[in-house]
């Protein structure tokens, strides 16, 4: 069932921020050289593992959030870090100054307190010329609660803080725009309108089925990745 659910998700492109990001992540962890070392920061329940097979993959994590959090806002109701190869802080991993040819952390930054200390310590850990690959939202909403600390990763707080701690940015392009994070919001509506017990709900699912039909001719606004995006998609490599 949870199959069927999967296809007609990507189908229908129901999710195209999460898709998307997937799909970069696979071809640019696959086109990495074979045998390298790789820090999969934040690693999580392993999502980009399977990615990874034909490199040296380790993954860290702090391991504190289980799936309930605080009960605010968002959460998945299990989280699974058992299989962590290194418990930590993220701005204090205990390998050893230039130990890593690439480093991937993916969806994180949202949840550091001072994500420009972790930018410290991955160029620490990353040989000169290592690769960073980077992913963090635009735009979220509170999830993972207490361990959600900011939004609004925009292409300027890379192009700002990159170089400023040492890396060269070779790759920055955005993930979706605007319409699409307009739409991926009017999807959620219904879900919203449940949880806050609207009476309104009735009127709440014609108004999102006309969206929808909107959406379905709808073409990309100029340049409204300006504006807004999901989040944006990173490469740089250490000076």
């Amino acid at each position: 069932m949870s199959s069927l659910k999967s296809f007609f998700k990507k189908s229908l492109r129901l999710n195209p921020n999460e898709d998307d990001r997937n799909a970069w992540l696979e071809m640019t962890l696959k086109s990495l050289p074979g045998g390298i070392r790789l820090l999969d920061a934040g690693a999580g329940e392993l999502r980009n593992k399977p990615f990874c097979s034909h490199l040296h993959y380790v993954s860290q994590d702090v391991c504190q959030y289980e799936g309930q959090g605080d009960k605010a806002g968002l959460h998945t109701g299990t989280w699974d870090t058992s299989n962590i190869d290194i418990v930590s802080d993220i701005v204090n991993i205990p390998e050893p100054d230039a130990s890593f040819d690439a480093i991937l952390c993916s969806e994180v930054f949202e949840h550091l307190p001072d994500p420009k200390l972790a930018l410290d310590e991955f160029k620490r850990l990353l040989k000169p010329g290592g690769k960073l690959i980077l992913t963090a939202p635009f735009a979220s909403y509170v999830h993972f609660a207490p361990y959600h600390y900011s939004t609004g990763f925009s292409r300027y707080w890379y192009e700002y803080h990159l170089p400023a701690c040492g890396f060269k940015i070779t790759y920055l392009v955005p993930n979706g725009d605007w319409f699409g994070l307009l739409r991926q919001e009017i999807l959620r509506w219904p879900s919203m309108a449940r949880q806050a017990r609207q009476l309104s709900l009735p009127l709440v699912y014609l108004a999102t089925f006309a969206c929808v039909l909107y959406f379905a001719f709808a073409r990309p606004g100029h340049k409204s990745s300006e504006v807004a995006c999901f989040g944006w998609h990173c490469v740089a490599t250490r000076n």
